[in-house]
């Protein structure tokens, strides 16, 4: 009830929030990652999860917040890690202003492949992570979980060798034709300080707006049959970040404004718990075009299988049929729970009446009813 008075104060919420220990924090990363296996039906054959730092500014006292040049601001570094398949936030955790991209980025996939692996043995998973990540302590440890893996490599002089024949065709290319080129290169390539020689795809792109070359590192079979695939693969992890951009933005995941550094690790999982609910929400509620779409009724075709610019239309007609289904917080908070409503408050109900002129009606009673679908979770779950 609104006007209960036992309800907790923000003081009560506060030493709430600073109890928390490190075997709490643990246990939440087992809840997520609990969660995250049960948003399966079915055991999938395949996972993709994309490890992402972002930066997280803070504005005070707070423990272990540094001033990072790059960033130009106070700030901690947290790490998420994300599924491709169902867009879920797996687990994430919060570090330092200044650590480097991958710190203990290692030990959370180690834990997490080993959790997944005890539910799903054969399960294939893909790492996928940018320059940041992109260090040799990271390939050894996808070797050593048998995962397969696709970072990002900072261009160096030696890679600009490599590709400057490469560029110079792209360019020439672009020049006769007009249109924009893209061109792969691949090949070995072993750092001075890498014990062993690794796979790397190099792009050379060409159009108007200049030139651009970029590097990933794989171990992926095939690097060489298909190395524009390998890159394309790579770049699709940008669905991914925009996780990040949700989790940031739209939840508020920069207001971690305790002093402790635990209490501000614990408001993390908050904020990730939050994004959860709305993923699995959305993706209950989601509903494809019902009309003018690029696929057939017998097009056997997942949507992620089809060609970028028939995919780019499906979902852009996705939206704006379907506002809620691929809506980000701001669009169901405006939409679904800032709604002006009369409350009445009677001995055995609660009664909410709702303007018949709403626009919006329709999506909540369609949200309420698939949440009443929804199944319940096994005991314990």
């Amino acid at each position: 009830m609104p006007e209960d008075h036992d309800l907790a104060s923000q003081p009560t919420l506060s030493r709430f929030e600073n109890a928390v220990t490190p075997d709490d924090l643990f246990r939440l990363r087992d809840v997520m990652i609990d969660q995250f296996i049960q948003s399966f039906e079915t055991a999938p054959q395949h996972l993709t999860l994309d490890l992402d730092p972002f930066d997280d500014p803070t504005h005070g006292q707070q423990q272990l917040t540094f001033f990072h040049g790059f960033y130009d601001q106070y700030q901690y570094l947290p790490l998420a890690i994300t599924c491709a398949e169902n867009d879920a936030v797996v687990t994430v955790s919060l570090r330092h202003g200044t650590c480097a991209a991958f710190l203990g980025a290692d030990d959370d996939l180690k834990y997490l492949v080993q959790r997944l692996r005890q539910d799903w043995p054969d399960v294939q998973i893909h790492v996928r992570g940018d320059c940041g990540l992109g260090v040799p302590l990271m390939y050894q440890t996808c070797d050593e979980l048998r995962v397969t893996f696709t970072f990002g490599l900072g261009m160096n002089a030696v890679l600009k060798r490599f590709s400057a024949d490469l560029l110079a065709q792209a360019e020439a290319q672009y020049q006769t034709s007009g249109q924009p080129q893209r061109l792969f290169l691949k090949r070995e390539y072993q750092a001075r300080t890498w014990a062993t020689p690794r796979q790397i795809v190099i792009k050379a792109e060409a159009h108007a707006q200049g030139t651009n070359r970029r590097a990933v590192i794989t171990n992926r079979a095939g690097w060489e049959v298909l190395p524009q695939a390998v890159y394309d693969e790579y770049a699709e992890r940008g669905e991914s970040e925009n996780r990040n951009k949700e989790l940031k933005c739209e939840l508020l995941c920069d207001r971690l404004s305790d002093h402790r550094f635990m209490a501000n690790f614990f408001r993390l999982y908050l904020h990730a718990a939050a994004l959860t609910l709305l993923v699995r929400l959305r993706r209950r509620v989601a509903r494809p075009p019902t009309s003018g779409t690029e696929r057939g009724p017998e097009d056997p075709l997942p949507t992620a299988a089809l060609a970028e610019p028939q995919r780019k239309k499906y979902f852009n007609r996705r939206r704006r049929e379907d506002p809620l289904g691929e809506g980000h917080a701001c669009t169901w908070r405006t939409q679904i729970i800032k709604v002006a409503a009369e409350i009445i408050t009677r001995a055995r109900r609660i009664v909410v009446r709702l303007s018949a002129s709403w626009p919006h009606l329709d999506q909540l009673l369609r949200v309420g009813k698939a949440v009443a679908e929804m199944p319940s979770l096994p005991p314990g779950g």
